[in-house]
């Protein structure tokens, strides 16, 4: 049986599936996808069988830019606010969509299910993601079309410089004396 070799992600899209999964995370995934990038979308990438964090975890720390589509209920689900953690202390690119929402009104959740360390992670990354110039989209007077095209382009941009910054990188390592 050959065995099914998967690209690397290079696009991890943090979102609510309960809010923007029939909207802009789709519509987002299916544009970048037609545009020759491997995005990660947890309903669309995600098979049975497949270890929820593992996969997960695994594609935020392979990936080069993150989009956090933050939503009114994004904050209440804990692995929403997991991955946007983990996508901060990576030090990755994340781009954030405002959908519906204002970055002032983002507020971890405190329901007790949270450790003191879940929440002390949860609130920083949150703190850190307010402060990244994002796009917004108000639903009941943005186009979807816009918004997403839009998100798109600025994805694209962002790929590249960071695939020119890690050519820079390369070369600069391929240059270094070699000590005997």
């Amino acid at each position: 049986m050959a065995k099914r070799v998967m690209k690397p992600c290079d696009v991890f899209l943090n979102h609510r599936s309960t809010d923007t999964k029939k909207t802009v995370s789709t519509l987002l995934y299916d544009h970048l996808t037609r545009v020759g990038f491997n995005p990660f979308l947890d309903t669309k990438t995600m098979k049975p069988g497949d270890k929820l964090f593992e996969k997960i975890n695994g594609a935020i720390l392979e990936c080069k830019v993150g989009v956090a589509i933050f939503s009114p209920r994004y904050c209440e689900s804990k692995f929403c606010l997991h991955e946007l953690a983990l996508l901060m202390e990576c030090r990755k690119k994340v781009i954030p969509i405002f959908c519906d929402v204002k970055p002032s009104q983002l507020k971890v959740v405190n329901d007790g299910k949270l450790s003191g360390e879940e929440l002390r992670r949860f609130r920083w990354a949150l703190e850190e993601a307010k402060y990244i110039v994002g796009l917004n989209y108000n639903s009941s007077k943005g186009s979807l079309s816009d918004i997403v095209n839009g998100a798109s382009e600025i994805i694209i941009n962002n790929m590249i410089e960071a695939e020119n910054e890690e050519q820079v990188m390369m070369e600069a390592h391929q240059n270094l004396p070699i000590a005997l």
